[in-house]
C-alpha cells in the first residue's frame, strides 16, 4: 500500500528537517542541502523552486533543489542543481521520486521552458531508459546529457603517510618535487579568497570561460562557514595555485581549483592536491571528491594518478520538444578564443554577469 504523500514548497521553518533528511541518506549529496538555495539567490538573483516530498505524518520523504536559469541567450532552463555537478532528487522510496519527478515537469510546461534537467549520482528507476527519440510516457522527450561524464572520488585512509605509500615511486618523486621549489601552502578561510579568486580568474580566461561572481564564494562562507577552505600555493609571496574545498559527511568535496600556467614547471598543482589530500587525511575525512571530469579530459588522467575512482553521473533533460543535445561550450567556440585573449581585470567585471546564465 502507497503511503499518501503530498508535495510541499519548501520553507524556512523546515530548513533543519531538510538538511537532516539529506545528511540522513548515502546516496545524497553537498549540492542537495539547502545552503545552497540562498547562495544562488544571493549571488545570481535566480528564482528557485526548493520543494518537498511528505507523507501524512509531516515526515520528508524526498527534496528537490530546482534554480529556474532565463536567458535570451543561453535560453530558459530548470536545472538541478546548475553549476555544480549534482543535484537532483532525492527521496527514501518510489512513490515519493515520482511525484517530485512530476512536480519538476509540470513547472517546465507551466513556465514554457526549453528543459529541466536532473543531476543524478545515479540513474533513476522511475525514469526508463529510452533512445532519446522516443516520448517518455508523460509526453516528454528525454535524454542523458553527460553520459560520459564522472565524479571522480578516492577513498582517504587513516593518515597521509599511508597514502604517500600507496603510490609509486615515479609519483612519490613527483609529489616531493614541490617541496624542493621553495613553495609555502596555506589553509584557510575567507583572508585567502582574494589569492584563489585571482588565480581562478586567470585560469577560466585562459580556458575560454566566464569566471565566477566573486559573490558566489564570499556567500558560500557566509553559508558553510567552517565547512568551507581555501589552500593556497606561494612562490616568493605571490599566489601561484589555489584550492577550494567544503566539507560534507566523511566527504571533502573540491569544486574549483586552479593554478598558475607559468609556474605549471614547479608542480604547484600536484603540490595543491597533496596538501589538501593530507588535510583530509588529518580530519579524517574518508573520501576526496574530485569533480567532474570526462575519460578524454587531462583533468581525468590527472585526477586517476591520485587512485581516484570513476563513479557516472546521469544528468537526465526533459524537453517538450525534441532536440538535438547541443552543450553550451561547443556553441560559442568563437566567443572562447575571443575571450581568452581579453584581459584579466575585465574578465572579471564582464563575465559573472555572463556566467550566471551558463548552467556549466
Amino acid at each position: 500500500m502507497k503511503s499518501n504523500i503530498i508535495i510541499k514548497e519548501y520553507s524556512p521553518s523546515y530548513k533543519e528537517l531538510w538538511n537532516d533528511f539529506v545528511l540522513s541518506r548515502s546516496d545524497s549529496s553537498l549540492y542537495q542541502l539547502i545552503e545552497w538555495k540562498e547562495v544562488i539567490e544571493k549571488t545570481y538573483n535566480h528564482k528557485t523552486f526548493y520543494t518537498m516530498a511528505v507523507d501524512q505524518n509531516g515526515r520528508i520523504k524526498g527534496v528537490l533543489p530546482l534554480v529556474q536559469i532565463k536567458s535570451f541567450i543561453f535560453g530558459h532552463k530548470l536545472i538541478s542543481l546548475p553549476y555544480f555537478d549534482m543535484g537532483g532528487i532525492l527521496a527514501d522510496n518510489k512513490n515519493a521520486f515520482q511525484k517530485l519527478t512530476e512536480y519538476a515537469l509540470e513547472k517546465l510546461r507551466s513556465l514554457n521552458a526549453q528543459s529541466l534537467e536532473l543531476r543524478q549520482i545515479r540513474s533513476s528507476d522511475f525514469i526508463n531508459e529510452k533512445k532519446p527519440d522516443e516520448n517518455l510516457k508523460n509526453g516528454f522527450y528525454t535524454s542523458d546529457v553527460a553520459e560520459n561524464k564522472a565524479v571522480m572520488r578516492l577513498n582517504l585512509p587513516e593518515n597521509s603517510e599511508e597514502l604517500f605509500n600507496s603510490y609509486k615511486s615515479k609519483f612519490r618523486n613527483d609529489i616531493k618535487k614541490p617541496f624542493r621549489n621553495a613553495l609555502e601552502f596555506k589553509i584557510g578561510g575567507r583572508e585567502l579568497l582574494n589569492d584563489f579568486y585571482h588565480i581562478f580568474s586567470v585560469n577560466m580566461r585562459d580556458l575560454g570561460s566566464p569566471v565566477h561572481s566573486l559573490r558566489l564564494f564570499e556567500n558560500i562562507f557566509s553559508s558553510f562557514q567552517d565547512k568551507a577552505h581555501i589552500g593556497a600555493v606561494y612562490k616568493d609571496n605571490k599566489p601561484v595555485a589555489a584550492i577550494f574545498t567544503i566539507g560534507f559527511r566523511d566527504i571533502l568535496a573540491n569544486p574549483w581549483a586552479s593554478s598558475l600556467r607559468e609556474y605549471k614547471s614547479l608542480n604547484v598543482n600536484i603540490f595543491q592536491y597533496w596538501k589538501m589530500l593530507e588535510y583530509g587525511c588529518d580530519y579524517k575525512y574518508k573520501i576526496f571528491d574530485f569533480g567532474r571530469s570526462a575519460p578524454e579530459d587531462s583533468t581525468f588522467k590527472f585526477k586517476k594518478k591520485w587512485g581516484a575512482v570513476p563513479y557516472p553521473l546521469f544528468w537526465e533533460n526533459f524537453s517538450i520538444k525534441y532536440k538535438e543535445n547541443i552543450s553550451e561550450k561547443s556553441k560559442f567556440s568563437k566567443f572562447i578564443k575571443y575571450w581568452q585573449k581579453t584581459p584579466v581585470f575585465i574578465t572579471k567585471t564582464v563575465g559573472p554577469p555572463i556566467r550566471k546564465n551558463i548552467g556549466l
